[in-house]
């Protein structure tokens, strides 16, 4: 196996788990994403529902009432808890994740790099080659011309 060839492999390596890892973090954010929006609708329905109890009890309304609106947001309150709680599980994740897909995006750099460098060296050794190659059929060249 070449340098080149096995360097390629490297490259073909890390460019799998850059996906991998690209693959991960989208996951992590798109679950963050739902866990936050499913927050944010509790706390909306929450306001809502407060301001509609709000609304009916300034014109009167029966302690039975009263308790049972303050039972139902007593349990949003504790499903956005739960929720505020899942998000912080989900944005750990998150975090957790990007420091892999940084790592995996660097190594896949440093292969790229080395592979830039190995075909600038293999560029300037066939340019030589051609140079010496364009020289060689010159001086041929007149060196016919010279014995006729």
């Amino acid at each position: 196996m070449t340098r080149q060839t096995a360097l390629q492999t490297l490259i073909g390596l890390a460019q799998d788990d850059v996906d991998t890892a690209t693959q991960k973090l989208g996951r992590v954010q798109r679950e963050r994403g739902e866990i936050e929006k499913q927050l944010k609708s509790l706390i909306d329905y929450r306001d809502e529902y407060h301001t509609r109890f709000t609304e009916s009890a300034r014109a009167g309304m029966a302690a039975g009432n009263v308790r049972n609106f303050q039972a139902f947001i007593d349990t949003l309150d504790t499903a956005i808890e739960q929720q505020r709680r899942l998000l912080d599980q989900a944005t750990q994740r998150v975090e957790a994740a990007k420091p892999d897909w940084q790592r995996s995006k660097q190594k896949l750099g440093s292969y790229e790099v080395l592979q830039s460098r190995h075909d600038e060296v293999q560029a300037r050794k066939d340019a030589r080659t051609e140079q010496r190659d364009a020289d060689e059929h010159a001086a041929r060249a007149l060196r016919m011309r010279n014995a006729h």
